[in-house]
């Protein structure tokens, strides 16, 4: 069984776009930059927008965050976009997820400029990722097919089940896999009503898991030799953290990770590669690598 170290992938793909932003500042080119909304203070979000921002520091990025109270209006979230849309100084921007009840994500995620939308998000990337269109991907399933990119793991011709349908993780992963320029595997999605989940996930050569719950996938559920990529990233109370809790993924580590060829841990796994993948994003809408 073979770790997949997504902190150290991340951290040398840093390096690269690091080498590369300053060949690009030495011959007079503008230095990337990042923008960040930040809703509120979910304990998740800050840890991710934090995350970000050191990210940008790493990549040689300019980065500017963006803070309201949990109590921000629509209206005002939307001209804070509108704001970022027409700055001709920012490259690119995330409005962090999730928003608060009163605000209706899908119309902020709307509102961004596709050409800035470096979180993948915007129905136009989501289209054109669908047909296989340059454009900005979905940070997590874009870190997830790098990592099995940079391990040589076998996808093309290889059954592929993805447990979970997000917009976020499941459904772009299911596209990518299927895609003959990424992962060229044959992809069956399964979620909460599927009713031979476990015997879809046997005969499977790779599993991604991104269900949210934690330890669902266990040792019977995995075929010997399979690959494993668990996304899942649930906060477990924990009494020995000094946090108080501890970040689970959806697969039973312990007890699945003998019969693997090939497991991604958590923490340590996707996690650092969706935001290595965020500044992949940034450096192309940098270079105006998609969109003019």
């Amino acid at each position: 069984m073979q770790l997949i170290d997504g902190k150290a992938t991340a951290a040398a793909i840093k390096a690269e776009i690091a080498e590369e932003v300053k060949e690009i500042v030495a011959k007079g080119g503008k230095q990337p930059h990042l923008a960040a909304v930040l809703v509120g203070h979910d304990g998740g979000s800050e840890t991710y927008v934090k995350n970000k921002v050191l990210a940008c520091e790493a990549c040689g990025f300019k980065s500017t965050l963006i803070r309201f109270e949990e109590d921000v209006t629509e209206a005002e979230l939307l001209a804070c976009v509108d704001n970022l849309n027409r700055n001709g100084d920012v490259d690119g921007f995330i409005v962090q997820l999730p928003l608060p009840k009163h605000i209706d994500e899908q119309k902020i995620i709307e509102a961004i400029d596709y050409r800035k939308d470096v979180d993948g998000f915007h129905p136009i990337n989501v289209g054109r990722m669908a047909i296989g269109l340059p454009c900005f991907i979905s940070a997590t399933p874009l870190g997830i097919i790098t990592l099995l990119k940079r391990y040589n793991i076998e996808t093309s011709g290889k059954k592929c089940v993805i447990l979970g349908r997000s917009n976020i993780v499941g459904k772009p992963m299911a596209q990518l896999m299927m895609q003959k320029q990424y992962g060229d595997a044959t992809v069956t999605v399964c979620h909460s009503r599927s009713k031979s989940l476990k015997e879809e996930c046997r005969q499977a050569d790779i599993i991604i898991a991104a269900i949210g719950q934690p330890d669902f996938v266990t040792a019977d559920m995995v075929k010997e030799g399979a690959v494993i990529v668990d996304v899942g990233t649930t906060r477990v109370p924990d009494a020995t953290r000094k946090s108080g809790f501890r970040l689970n993924g959806d697969v039973k580590f312990d007890e699945v990770a003998p019969k693997c060829s090939f497991i991604t841990p958590v923490p340590g796994g996707v996690g650092p590669m969706t935001i290595c993948s965020l500044m992949k994003n940034t450096l192309a809408a940098g270079k105006k690598e998609y969109y003019k």
